[in-house]
């Protein structure tokens, strides 16, 4: 199918009702050529929360489905690990190290502004935390700022505690034990997550820890850090041997393709919308690959940035990520009673949440 074809039979208000989102707004600013969506999901717990991806999306139809995908994950993150908040998300389409500015960013934050409280954004793929200083400057509405500017600082470093932790929960559901030593683990991307969870698979001495990344830079780092880590080409890390694949870079990365591939028994890691599509899941379960769901593992940095929204508490944070391996035994003791994959019972766990509360919202409990 041509892009020609492919932009006449996309249809953005079917792709709205597909998922039950609530809002899409298109922004152009013409000072500084700054291109966005934002979507918001769902709010019926809250406010819209979600992270600005800045990609430079092929197609302006590949941005436009990236941001309803991504903000309908969120929704579930944030129901999952019981944020009152709802689920949006900003994309921004343009190269993250060409195309930004101070005033690029402040454009953004104008945008924000006029939602007036129904979006909150932070960081995501391909921005910073001082991007959204800049930002800061036209909207109260981010959060993920560095600690010196009055946020909670770097996310990654929850975001990468709770992979951990759902790493070793997976592992007991997988092997038994919820220990990693002994294991082999492939990372799939090693940005500002992918890093730091080196460090924990480390620190856990596991046997040998696989990595790739696109960006060359990365690799040294990683190799410079942890001298033993064992590289590959971006390719060819789907079917190396290993216990653990830990994807920890852009989404659908399960998909017909490289499930042909995997030559692992648990997949868990930090990128958002793993599966390319839910019939993957099956197919992951049909091969007895035991899988966290995404929204369940990566939940650490949502829970960081709302805990931010009530003046963050480190301890506090940490407390709340830890809860991430026990929502995720929860949901792997669903999909055995109910034969069904673990995806699936994620989305019934949340789905039940998000209709009980909204449902206690609605009841009047005086002035």
């Amino acid at each position: 199918m041509s892009n020609h074809e492919k932009q006449k039979n996309f249809s953005i208000f079917e792709e709205m009702e597909k998922y039950g989102h609530e809002q899409i707004i298109f922004n152009y600013d013409k000072a500084t050529g700054l291109k966005s969506i934002i979507a918001i999901h769902d709010t019926t717990l809250g406010p819209a929360l979600g992270g600005c991806r800045m990609w430079n999306y092929d197609t302006e139809e590949d941005a436009i489905v990236d941001a309803l995908r991504l903000s309908r994950g969120m929704t579930y993150k944030c129901a999952v690990s019981g944020a009152t908040l709802g689920g949006g998300k900003t994309v921004v389409i343009g190269n993250p190290r060409k195309d930004k500015s101070d005033e690029f960013f402040q454009a953004l934050g104008t945008f924000v502004e006029t939602l007036k409280g129904r979006y909150i954004t932070s960081t995501d793929v391909g921005t910073t935390s001082m991007d959204f200083v800049c930002a800061g400057k036209q909207t109260k509405y981010v959060v993920g700022l560095p600690e010196e500017y009055g946020g909670s600082g770097n996310t990654a470093i929850t975001t990468a505690y709770g992979i951990w932790k759902a790493m070793k929960a997976t592992a007991r559901e997988a092997f038994g034990t919820d220990s990693l030593e002994g294991l082999t683990v492939a990372v799939q991307g090693l940005g500002k997550v992918g890093q730091l969870l080196v460090g924990h698979l480390h620190d856990e001495k596991v046997r040998k820890v696989i990595v790739t990344d696109i960006f060359e830079e990365n690799v040294n780092k990683v190799k410079e850090m942890f001298p033993d880590v064992e590289i590959v080409k971006p390719e060819e890390i789907y079917g190396v041997e290993c216990d653990i694949f830990s994807p920890n870079a852009l989404g659908a990365v399960v998909n017909d393709h490289t499930i042909k591939e995997f030559k692992c028994k648990a997949i868990v890691g930090a990128a958002n919308n793993q599966l390319a599509e839910d019939r993957h899941g099956d197919m992951l379960q049909e091969k007895g690959i035991v899988y966290a769901p995404d929204y369940v593992a990566n939940a650490g940095g949502l829970i960081q940035v709302a805990d931010e929204l009530q003046g963050f508490n480190k301890e506090r944070c940490l407390k709340k990520a830890d809860l991430i391996y026990d929502t995720l035994l929860q949901i792997f003791e669903m999909s055995r009673e109910q034969k069904i994959p673990t995806y699936k019972a994620a989305d019934i766990l949340v789905e039940s949440k998000i209709e009980k509360i909204g449902k206690l919202q609605n009841k009047f409990i005086g002035n």
